[in-house]
């Protein structure tokens, strides 16, 4: 567990601040509630690709609200609440994710297809 702790900020490159993470039992999530979006985004993803795969352009749509949400936030003086980067990590880590899995299946595919033409 000690392992995941430490390393989950530095695959995220999560900021990890404080008043920016959700607590438990007041102790503080490793990272912060948008990477903790994106973790279970992506952990939803790979449990339910197989049931749920949306195409390219929803994928994509999923990405949007998470980097708008940042980008505002980075850029001009809104701030946005847990909820909100929690929701929109979700939505990032699950399209994003499937993204991912789309191209490794494509490249997969199209690897068979040019052995099978050059046997």
């Amino acid at each position: 567990m000690k392992f995941i702790i430490k390393y989950l900020p530095i695959i995220f490159g999560c900021h990890c601040r404080a008043d920016r993470s959700f607590y438990f039992k007041n102790k503080k999530f490793p990272i912060c509630a948008r990477c903790t979006g994106e973790l279970l985004g992506i952990i939803l993803s790979i449990f339910l690709y197989k049931f749920y795969s949306f195409n390219m352009v929803v994928n994509i749509i999923f990405v949007l609200p998470m980097l708008i949400d940042g980008f505002f936030q980075l850029l001009t003086n809104y701030e946005s609440n847990n909820i909100k980067r929690l929701i929109t990590g979700i939505l990032f880590g699950y399209g994003f994710f499937n993204l991912f899995l789309k191209s490794i299946f494509f490249t997969m595919l199209l690897g068979q297809y040019y052995a099978k033409l050059y046997k």
